[in-house]
């Protein structure tokens, strides 16, 4: 039955993403400027080499001629050329996959580690001055714009105290895993606390129904202890409806961390789309967000699945 299920959804990803492909290759396009700005206002390049530079990327075709022409180019592979460094995109992709799954695999992680706790500790405890505190620290942790605080952090940690490096991936001419681990600690502390905040709401408003359940009440009467009844039973369900935002935020998060990549130096993909998005890399871009589509696309395939495993009366036919 799964395996059917599976099937299913990977062959309605296929209208699904050629819709999206559709949607931001014609944003891309049409937004104001283009990727031959810089060559324009530059003297030194002729009308001539401009001439070339169009015809070579295609960029003198109608646009949806430019579209179909990328579209049959990228289902046998070729994702094209990049406009800002002429290599193939893929080969500009590939070597930031690696930062951006330990940057966003080490944020997640944190974040589940941390906010699960904190969700039960705030049901269980629903109504007291511990859950008013909680609440209070999660509305903070959502509203803090990511920007500052990794500023701020920076601020502290590198400039003031001198305990950290303040951006980069790893040291020159250092490779070891304690110094790549010390360049690693405050991204991913900046990128982890938004979704700290947010999974522990979830994850405390879930138990909070689950705690009043029938069944609940009976673990209880037949002696069960507080945290028997709280892993055992109340969990599992408390967790369903977590775990939408905790795919979503999946998602988003490896397909890459924009605003906390860029302020830390990072070498990812968010980086990666940052410098493509100055730059008009069209080719770049549109790589970088059908990536991205399908990361988001998968993430929500993996929830589905994990609502049959944690609640058995679901089942997928």
């Amino acid at each position: 039955m799964t395996f059917s299920y599976i099937f299913r959804r990977l062959m309605g990803t296929i209208p699904l993403l050629f819709g999206i492909s559709l949607i931001l290759f014609a944003i891309i396009h049409f937004a104001p400027g283009g990727p031959l700005d810089v060559y324009a206002d530059n003297p030194s390049v002729s009308k001539e080499a401009l001439a070339q530079i169009t015809k070579a990327y295609g960029l003198d075709q109608p646009v949806q001629v430019q579209y179909f022409l990328w579209l049959k180019a990228i289902l046998v592979g070729n994702w094209g050329y990049s406009i800002r460094t002429g290599q193939p995109v893929l080969s500009e992709i590939i070597p930031r996959l690696r930062p951006t799954f330990e940057l966003g695999g080490t944020a997640l992680l944190v974040s589940l580690v941390i906010a699960v706790p904190l969700g039960i500790l705030g049901a269980a405890k629903r109504g007291s001055t511990l859950d008013g505190a909680l609440t209070l620290l999660s509305f903070a942790g959502i509203s803090t714009p990511v920007f500052w605080l990794a500023l701020l952090l920076q601020l502290l940690f590198s400039v003031a105290l001198g305990w950290l490096p303040s951006a980069g991936y790893q040291s020159i001419g250092n490779g070891a895993f304690l110094d790549r681990l010390a360049h690693l600690v405050m991204p991913a502390a900046v990128l982890s606390l938004a979704t700290i905040a947010s999974w522990s709401r979830f994850i405390r408003a879930g138990m909070a129904d689950v705690l009043n359940q029938d069944y609940i009440r009976t673990a209880y009467a037949k002696g069960q202890g507080a945290m028997g009844v709280i892993f055992r039973h109340a969990l599992r369900n408390a967790m369903i409806p977590a775990i939408t935002v905790i795919a979503v935020d999946f998602g988003t998060v490896i397909s890459g961390a924009v605003i906390t990549e860029t302020v830390f130096a990072w070498p990812g993909i968010g980086r990666l789309f940052m410098e493509s998005m100055d730059g008009r890399d069209y080719p770049m871009l549109m790589g970088l967000m059908m990536m991205g589509s399908v990361g988001i696309i998968a993430a929500n395939l993996l929830a589905d699945l994990a609502y049959a495993a944690l609640d058995p009366r679901i089942r997928y036919g």
